[in-house]
């Protein structure tokens, strides 16, 4: 996706100096490359290939014989499922029997015209009626599998919440409630996919475990820090690494397992867990992973490095700090903000121009009634470190172009944003402390809104500095 060529971002480089509007077109050019490197389709088609007989498929260097699968069957969830599924139902060139793959509202793109092929949209991030149709549809298809055929996964960012099927006794209702709750209280996303995935029939290698003995692969777009499989979209396909015991410490950690916090179900369901009333989710030496494979197509790394190539053809000197940055937006902030300074005062870790860069995800602690996410309130802190500094611009980007409940990805900043604001008669400390980024940042004029990138891997924050 070239950001640049969105009319909405456009109108972000009006009213700028000649220069400035010149550093923010470099910026959205740097983020421009990192989404482009990312692209479903092309991160599927780079991992899987068919020859030109179309006997045998090649899946990241394995070979599959086309002709002792009996069916093939795409299922899946994730916010780029729909240009993942529409690649390899084009590698398959008419093989595909059947698939349903669940995604966001509103990220249709790429999607095949293919009468075996269903997407559905459903809830993000809080899940809904039509997340659990569809998931009941992808166990429909998998009940049908056997050992003779072959199931392509597609997984990427959301599929979380995306794919959303209670245990028995749970509702859709109590998920909803958990979700909210866990977001507010500023869970990680490890703590909240340990939780539901004991909460799941078919999160945390439940999926696989109605795929077998079909011949499962995993096609995975990695939207956690570090990429761990068993958490990536709660680890439908993989050996699930947690326990009753994690997910029930992560509640106490947060309180909510004091009485009237959650509905009665959850905490049912997981004290029956921690007595060994009921199994554990399937583990690494368990026989239904025995034909199973999960294959990184893209992630937060790949997104980054090319940013980093494309700003240093832009003439800056970049300098990727980490793609495992977490931590309280709003803390975070200062810390990349203490990086830019250092930068600019001393050339030091790297000269200017530079190009800074940062990926990872990282939380908000829900204090107010403000609308916003973790990208928009780290630009909020960020033009509050900047203030009054001159030549160093900040983007923090969520990749998928959805940051939080809003329509915005991000936000762009610099050291006169808080004077303009004021000017506006705004007070930055009073959103910052209510977490209304999102209001702030539409009366400054200064919302990236990109709309969907049917892409999702973590998110980048950039920041420019020169002389």
């Amino acid at each position: 996706m070239n950001l640049l060529q969105n009319p909405q971002i456009q109108a972000l480089l009006e009213g700028q100096t000649p220069e400035m509007r010149q550093r923010r077109e470099h910026a959205l050019q740097i983020l421009s490359a990192a989404l482009i490197a990312v692209n479903p389709a092309q991160a599927v088609k780079n991992s899987v290939k068919i020859d030109t007989s179309a006997v045998t498929l090649h899946i990241d260097a394995v070979a599959y014989n086309m002709q002792y699968y009996e069916q093939i069957y795409i299922v899946g969830a994730g916010k780029a499922g729909a240009p993942m599924a529409g690649a390899l139902a084009e590698i398959l060139q008419g093989r595909l029997t059947a698939g349903s793959v669940n995604v966001k509202y509103g990220h249709m793109a790429g999607a095949p015209q293919l009468s075996t092929l269903k997407i559905v949209e459903s809830g993000h991030p809080i899940p809904d009626e039509a997340g659990v149709a569809g998931a009941r549809q992808i166990i429909e298809i998998l009940q049908k599998s056997t050992e003779r055929d072959l199931v392509l996964a597609v997984i990427s960012g959301g599929a979380s919440a995306l794919l959303e099927l209670p245990v028995e006794g749970v509702s859709l209702a109590d998920m909803q409630t958990l979700t909210h709750k866990l977001l507010k209280v500023g869970a990680t996303i490890n703590q909240l996919n340990n939780i539901r995935k004991h909460l799941s029939q078919v999160k945390g290698g439940n999926l696989a475990r109605l795929a077998y003995p079909a011949t499962l692969v995993s096609l995975i777009l990695s939207d956690v820090v570090g990429s761990p499989l068993d958490i990536i979209g709660s680890g439908p396909t993989v050996p699930d690494t947690s326990t009753y015991q994690q997910a029930w410490e992560a509640l106490e950690q947060f309180g909510l397992t004091i009485v009237g916090e959650l509905p009665e179900s959850i905490i049912q369901h997981l004290q029956k867990g921690l007595r060994g009333e009921i199994p554990e989710t399937p583990k690494p030496n368990d026989p239904i992973f025995a034909k199973t494979r999960n294959i990184i197509v893209g992630d937060n790394q790949v997104a980054a490095m090319a940013a980093a190539q494309t700003a240093h053809e832009l003439g800056y000197n970049p300098i990727l700090l980490s793609t495992f940055v977490e931590g309280e937006a709003r803390e975070v902030a200062k810390v990349l903000v203490g990086v830019a300074k250092e930068v600019q005062a001393f050339n030091t870790p790297v000269a200017k121009p530079a190009c800074i860069l940062a990926g990872g995800e990282t939380t908000v602690t829900i204090r107010g009634d403000g609308r916003g996410g973790r990208n928009q309130e780290m630009a909020l802190a960020i033009a509050l470190a900047l203030d009054g500094l001159d030549n160093i611009i900040g983007v923090p980007l969520a990749t998928d172009g959805s940051d939080g409940p809003t329509d915005a990805a991000g936000a762009i900043v610099d050291g006169q944003t808080v004077s303009k604001a004021r000017k506006l008669g705004l007070d930055p400390l009073d959103f910052l402390a209510r977490n209304d980024a999102y209001h702030f940042f539409e009366a400054t004029g200064d919302l990236l809104k990109s709309g969907p990138t049917n892409t999702n891997v973590n998110d980048l924050t950039l920041f420019l500095v020169w002389e």
